[in-house]
């Protein structure tokens, strides 16, 4: 397999320029196409498999979003350096992995260019764009489970100025749980116009569309999952909903645009807009409950519903000048989000069914009604923000600043509630590169999150605070020849969040109340190389340690959910270009994960650690490849995570795919 993008030199997300990762004072990953394809991921969290800080498939193998951890918090998604219309409980959309070309990863605070965000970092997609030259593929995918999935993009000059790609799949899989099937249509068009010499307007659109009957995978007990039950073990395929009425609905789409303007070399303009919506329905019917004779699950009925829109523009400059000895590059850029959500629920008592031999309703069973919104808001976010990376021979001082202005409106009241905050945020690092391909780094950065409410005595929330202070070094084996491809990075940090919600123990409080007395903190370690040698040999590594607890206040000591402290992978592949197997390769990973906690503070859940095989079979002659990769090969039986006495889910058991692609 040709892959000259497999190691990542640059990333937008990680400065919203085209600066090298090198020149970067945080912890930035890249999971490119070419990584995507060798492994054949087809989610966001299984591409993570491979990659420092960050953990995926919390709740096994999901069908419908991507759970992710990274440095102990859950990341905010972003699409071409928007923010996704992510739901009040879920902070990403579930948007198709084929869609992308690549999975940029920014490690640690991300407020200084993105506003409000988690203190452990982001991730965003960048979708697949035109060119104008003629290429694509066409792909079919077959694999465990009936996994069925027929995919394909083509790009290539419509005019001369105009080219476009359209990209589009089709999906057909059941899962590891007993009678559920997921179907998904995916298209993606774009299409790019070069207006002028120095200006380029590129289209973006997709609509995504999802159906999963019979259930997803999980709410079972603790006991015949995490611990012994006298009855026996529970089996990782049971269904314990209603198959005939368990569905998720979901449609979504956007539109928008990229837009570049080259004044001259050393200054040009870029403004990215999207118009986004998103909706979803479901009804579950699921376990909640374990009766004293151990088999006996009682249940509930859980119908909800989502809906999101959302208009977001990002406009900036980017300068080049120089001021005597310094070379400054200048961000300068103003973006805004105006956003809706709105949710609502229902909740009863459904009957009860055998855990180890279930027998399903034939009676119909109707969804109660959905009750009023629990969640009804609106969100307006204005960020003016500027950046200087200063260059004085190989030394390299990053300084960014930040102002925000959020207003949140919730309409569940009448009058409507307002609540307007303002923030601050920065950023200061400096990176020292080599002539060898060396550089050492530290950076000082901070973030924020908007907290709504007030105390019991009426005064009002302030956002939660973020910073972390990170240090380490890069490599980029830059004289090592155009033969060797390699990026290594090896980062210490520490995180604290402050102006957490804790329970107000003041006297005179009432039950109930809180107060912005908690804190929580995160340090570790990472190390992580991406590597390619003669278009043969493939390499990636990874370790990561990450201790994240609550620092002060509710469970003071307790692990954050999700967050293994240790995790280490190792992938290798190899592919022949020589003789009668030329063409013919084949790889082998190793992933190991420590034990962690499903839920912060007692009781508490622990997953036990885990180690899981891979491993990769592919043939490629000219126009084809063929491919077989396989997941859990030895299929441990393992619980991904158990964050309640009742909700445990397992792990992805052994997947194996076959998948044939024409590439012209």
């Amino acid at each position: 397999m040709t892959a000259r993008r497999f190691v990542p030199s640059g990333a937008i997300t990680a400065s919203k320029t085209t600066a090298p990762l090198i020149e970067t004072p945080q912890s930035v990953s890249v999971i490119s196409r070419d990584q995507i394809d060798l492994l054949n991921f087809v989610d966001v969290q299984q591409a993570v498999r491979y990659t420092a800080g960050i953990v995926g498939e919390n709740y096994g193998p999901d069908l419908r979003f991507d759970f992710l951890t990274l440095r102990g918090f859950i990341p905010v998604q972003y699409i071409d350096g928007l923010q996704a219309p992510v739901s009040s409980t879920i902070a990403n959309v579930g948007v198709d992995l084929y869609g992308f070309e690549a999975v940029d990863i920014l490690k640690g605070p991300a407020s200084v260019l993105y506003g409000s965000s988690p203190p452990g970092g982001i991730y965003n997609l960048t979708s697949r764009r035109p060119s104008s030259r003629l290429g694509g593929e066409v792909q079919v995918r077959y694999g465990s489970n009936d996994f069925k999935q027929a995919a394909g993009t083509i790009t290539g000059a419509l005019s001369d100025g105009i080219s476009a790609r359209w990209t589009g799949l089709y999906r057909d899989r059941d899962s590891q749980t007993d009678y559920v099937n997921a179907r998904r249509a995916y298209v993606a068009p774009a299409i790019a116009f070069d207006v002028t010499p120095d200006t380029r307007l590129t289209l973006l659109g997709n609509y995504q569309w999802d159906r999963v009957e019979g259930d997803t995978n999980g709410f079972l007990p603790t006991l015949g999952v995490l611990y012994d039950n006298p009855v026996g073990k529970v089996r990782r395929s049971i269904n314990l909903g209603e198959p005939d009425y368990n569905f998720y609905r979901r449609e979504q789409w956007g539109l928008g645009y990229e837009l570049t303007h080259r004044f001259s070399s050393a200054l040009q303009f870029t403004q990215n807009l999207r118009w986004t919506d998103y909706s979803e329905y479901q009804q579950v019917i699921y376990g909640a409950g374990l009766a004293a004779d151990n088999r006996t699950v009682l249940r509930f009925n859980f119908p909800s519903s989502e809906d999101s829109q959302q208009f977001a523009v990002d406009s900036r400059f980017d300068a080049t000048i120089a001021t005597g000895v310094l070379e400054h590059r200048i961000l300068a850029g103003l973006d805004y989000r105006n956003y809706r959500n709105q949710a609502a629920f229902a909740f009863t008592a459904a009957t009860s069914i055998d855990l180890f031999d279930p027998v399903y309703s034939r009676a119909p069973i109707a969804a109660p009604a959905l009750g009023d919104p629990y969640v009804d808001r609106r969100l307006k976010q204005t960020g003016l923000y500027v950046q200087d990376q200063i260059k004085l021979g190989s030394f390299i001082a990053t300084l960014s600043g930040r102002q925000d202005w959020i207003r949140q409106t919730s309409y569940l009241t009448s009058p409507a509630t307002r609540d307007k905050q303002a923030k601050f945020t920065w950023r200061v690092g400096a990176t020292y590169v080599t002539e060898g391909g060396f550089a050492p780094y530290v950076s000082y950065a901070t973030s924020f999150q908007p907290v709504i409410g007030a105390t019991y005595d009426g005064i009002p929330f302030v956002p939660s605070e973020g910073k972390q202070w990170e240090g380490g070094v890069k490599y980029d084996a830059r004289t090592l020849g155009d033969d060797i491809k390699l990026f290594a990075t090896a980062a210490i940090f520490r995180i604290d969040q402050t102006n957490v919600l804790t329970t107000d123990t003041r006297p005179g409080a009432p039950a109930f109340f809180q107060i912005q007395e908690g804190k929580v903190k995160s340090e570790g370690v990472e190390l992580e190389l991406v590597s390619r040698f003669y278009e043969k040999l493939s390499v990636n590594a990874s370790y990561s340690f990450t201790n994240a607890r609550v620092a002060r206040g509710d469970n003071e000591g307790a692990r954050l959910a999700a967050q293994p402290r240790h995790k280490g992978s190792l992938f290798v592949d190899y592919t022949h270009d020589r003789g009668a197997l030329a063409g013919f390769g084949g790889g082998v990973g190793i992933r190991y994960l420590s034990n962690s906690p499903g839920i912060v503070g007692a009781p508490y859940y622990y997953s036990p650690s885990v180690t899981l095989l891979d491993a990769t079979l592919h043939y490629d002659i000219p126009g084809w490849r063929l491919a077989i990769n396989g997941s859990n090969l030895f299929d441990k039986r393992y619980a991904g995570r158990c964050s309640g006495q009742y909700s445990c889910f397992f792990g992805e058991a052994r997947q194996v795919m076959g998948t044939v692609t024409k590439k012209f």
